[in-house]
């Protein structure tokens, strides 16, 4: 059984890997897309949300998360976003809040884990 959930764990990482691959090139401001908690947010996105899914393992730590694209969006445009990632160049911190749904920790807190952001260039 171990077995079997290794091969669906691996071909659901790759398909996370393959899409996430796939979507980066195309992406528009604003586009979402999922993948493991494990693997690097890619350059000119943020993380939104975390959950837990046993699509990336089957733990009770959040372990998946939906990143945005940032890139090419206007200058003087604000967002919301996870503070488990830096904020790509041109962006600025502008404050700083907790949101339910970036919880990434194994023992989430109350404390701030989220920014708005905002492109100054």
């Amino acid at each position: 059984m171990s077995r079997l959930r290794n091969v669906a764990l691996t071909l659901g990482c790759t398909a996370a890997a393959l899409t996430l691959s796939m979507t980066t090139a195309h992406a528009a401001p604003g586009d979402t897309t999922t993948m493991c908690g494990s693997s690097l947010t890619p350059a000119g996105y943020v993380d939104v949300q975390w959950w837990n899914s046993f699509s990336c393992g089957s733990t009770f730590n959040p372990n998946i998360k939906k990143v945005m694209q940032l890139s090419g969006y206007p200058v003087g445009t604000v967002v919301n976003a996870c503070a488990s990632t830096w904020p790509p160049a041109g962006w600025v911190q502008v404050s700083e809040f907790y949101s339910s749904g970036c919880n990434y920790s194994a023992v989430p807190s109350f404390n701030k884990n989220s920014w708005q952001l905002k492109r100054v260039s």
